[in-house]
């Protein structure tokens, strides 16, 4: 494992995928997703006033990005669209609009969007640990195991899971639960960037290009293999630094600091960040030459190209209120995506490692294998199952982001197509 213009409603969208609500919104209007197209053309609104789909947009290709590097682990995805850092300036973004208010009740909201859902996550996922022989004594201190759990509850560190595990009988593989896990991490790192960002946006605002930099500048010494990177405070703060700027970036494109450069310079200079980045990636030393180098192994090269890629969309940055005629059609797909994105995020590795439940016994049908082996082996075939059982987990878990937001909770929010929008657009058009 993000923003924006604020719904009709006044409620804001988060990244990884959290919306706040502003609990001083006018409870009779309604969602923008859901809310009916009126008879008559809508009297002008201010500029600003409602959602910005592309950021929406930005936000569901991320997630998507996930879900598909997670399956195939192609290395060359997190080059084509670096979705950590995009899902971190959308985030930081929204941070600073809401920072408009008081900073700890909008701590206290992100967290209260944040947190429920990881526990429902947690308490399934840690119970199923257990039952699979995880415990005080499975290679850890007794003291320390119990410690470590209360990162389930805050995550400050990575929470804690077994590996390797018995894999209920051999139906999992035996490190399954670190597969699960690997989600984790990206919660961590948003909880500290929204409890450092009332901090992060003063500084933004007296020493703007200074503050933007220092996280590039502190990756680049935490892996200069000058700095013992081993330990979970390390482990926090190389995240940190990775997407620190990401996150800045959000803060400065609320801010408008970045409309105030010339129009010419970021499409001129983000060739050659990014092309330093790319030649930082290619000098490093390669783990496994089968899978080559990888973007997400080296955090310093991913800091710069992931920089110099989310500066170049917050440039370009339109700012669409509605969706452009030929991105209509993938509005129902984009705004299930923005509602669910913590669960989607939380939840699909779950559901590809799943996967081997069905996959694997098909081997043991003689008509399958004899007719069907090149669907098997091939690397699309788990994604195909994944997919719905992702949907799965957004009607059984999903249900948690509403409570959380302190919405009617909803099963599977899809949005419907309001009653005479198709024929207003056209009569519009």
């Amino acid at each position: 494992m993000t923003y924006l213009a604020p719904n009709p409603d006044g409620r804001h969208v988060d990244t990884v995928p959290l919306r706040i609500p502003d609990l001083g919104a006018v409870p009779q209007q309604r969602d923008a997703d859901t809310a009916e197209a009126p008879a008559e053309p809508p009297a002008p609104k201010k500029k600003g006033g409602g959602r910005d789909r592309y950021l929406d947009l930005l936000r569901a290709l991320a997630l998507v990005r996930v879900v598909v590097y997670h399956n195939f682990s192609w290395t060359w995805l997190p080059l084509v669209f670096p979705s950590m850092g995009v899902m971190f300036a959308l985030a930081g973004s929204l941070m600073a609009r809401s920072l408009s208010r008081p900073a700890l009740s909008v701590i206290r909201g992100r967290l209260r969007r944040l947190l429920p859902p990881m526990w429902l996550f947690g308490s399934i996922l840690v119970t199923a640990m257990i039952l699979d022989g995880w415990g005080p004594n499975f290679k850890h201190h007794p003291n320390w195991w119990w410690g470590e759990l209360t990162f389930w509850i805050l995550p400050l560190s990575e929470p804690p899971f077994g590996t390797p595990l018995h894999g209920f009988g051999g139906l999992l593989d035996h490190t399954w639960a670190e597969q699960m896990a690997v989600p984790l991490w990206y919660l961590r790192a948003y909880l500290w960037y929204v409890l450092l960002s009332p901090l992060m946006l003063k500084a933004m605002r007296k020493l703007p290009w200074v503050t933007l930099f220092v996280p590039l500048a502190l990756s680049f010494v935490v892996n200069s293999g000058l700095v013992d990177q081993s330990g979970r405070a390390m482990e926090a703060f190389t995240d940190f630094t990775t997407f620190g700027s990401c996150w800045l970036l959000g803060i400065a494109h609320h801010e408008g600091l970045l409309k105030k450069l010339p129009q010419y310079l970021i499409p001129s200079v983000t060739p050659i960040i990014m092309g330093f980045g790319y030649w930082w990636l290619m000098r490093a030393p390669v783990d496994n030459p089968r899978i080559g180098h990888d973007l997400e192994a080296v955090p310093f090269a991913q800091a710069v190209w992931s920089f110099g890629f989310v500066l170049l969309l917050l440039h370009l940055s339109p700012s669409w209120e509605q969706w452009p005629r030929p991105l209509e059609r993938f509005n129902g797909l984009v705004s299930l995506l923005n509602s669910r994105a913590v669960s989607v995020y939380l939840w699909h590795n779950v559901a590809l490692v799943l996967t081997l439940l069905i996959t694997d016994p098909l081997w043991s049908v003689p008509f399958v294998y004899a007719h069907f082996q090149w669907v098997l082996v091939s690397q699309w075939f788990p994604l195909v199952v994944a997919v719905p059982l992702i949907a799965l987990f957004i009607v059984l878990f999903g249900w948690m982001e509403d409570v959380a937001a302190k919405r009617r909770p909803r099963l599977f929010p899809y949005p419907r197509r309001p009653k005479g929008r198709r024929r207003y657009a056209d009569a519009a058009g």
